[in-house]
């Protein structure tokens, strides 16, 4: 019975406990902020502008029109008097414009000369004597010298000149493998004697053997020079008793 009597309190009791229980604090409220929202920008209606028609492309026919650009030609005033030739032009001119052949030809002259030279043939331009030689005085009574004369290594028509006291002796002279010959006639006292190499051969320097003979065939001097260039002078003072 006191059980049946504690479980009706229980039931009676528990509702109640589950109840809001109330509260003095009021409850206060947060105001919102006042937040002004900008107004969206209306854009003005766009203007309405003219349409534009492309313009039309048309592609040139090369093969029937050659001035595609429309250009003017230019008269061609070269022949005038008077008129001032104009050389510019945008393509790189070839100052060097020669032929193969005159190319190999150049080359092959080099390399034939450079052979000749090394096997004593021909005389080595870059050896020339450029410098006037002096051979000496001669004392003699002989009234007169016969010189005898030769191109004694190529005979590649060296010429030479002879003077006697600033005078001229003959015409000019050429060698030639053989001995050619002539006289001068001496004054009294002090006689220069000249050889000049008047012109170079077609192998190199000029090149001349001499041989200088009295008027009793007797030898009184013999000397040669190698690779003179045109115009160097071998001298001789001739003293005659």
């Amino acid at each position: 019975m006191k059980q049946i009597l504690f479980l009706f309190l229980i039931i009676c009791i528990a509702p109640k406990s589950f109840g809001q229980v109330e509260s003095n604090i009021k409850f206060k409220a947060i105001p919102p902020l006042n937040v002004i929202v900008k107004p969206k920008k209306e854009l003005p209606p766009p203007a309405d502008l003219p349409e534009v028609e492309a313009p039309k492309i048309v592609t040139p026919n090369i093969l029937k029109e050659t001035n595609i650009f429309n250009t003017k030609p230019k008269e061609d005033n070269s022949f005038e008097m008077g008129t001032v030739k104009n050389n510019f032009s945008m393509i790189k001119k070839n100052n060097f414009e020669h032929t193969i052949g005159e190319v190999y030809q150049s080359k092959m002259t080099k390399e034939l000369s450079k052979r000749l030279v090394s096997e004593g043939l021909k005389e080595d331009d870059r050896l020339l004597v450029k410098i006037d030689v002096n051979f000496g005085e001669i004392r003699t009574k002989s009234k007169y010298f016969v010189i005898k004369y030769r191109d004694f290594i190529v005979v590649d028509s060296d010429m030479i000149k002879a003077t006697l006291n600033n005078r001229q002796v003959g015409g000019i002279m050429e060698l030639f493998g053989d001995n050619r010959q002539f006289v001068i006639n001496l004054a009294d006292g002090i006689n220069t004697f000249e050889l000049e190499a008047y012109s170079k051969g077609e192998s190199g320097g000029n090149t001349c053997e001499f041989h200088i003979f009295d008027d009793q065939g007797k030898e009184v001097r013999s000397d040669y020079w190698d690779n003179w260039d045109k115009g160097v002078k071998g001298t001789f003072v001739i003293v005659k008793e």
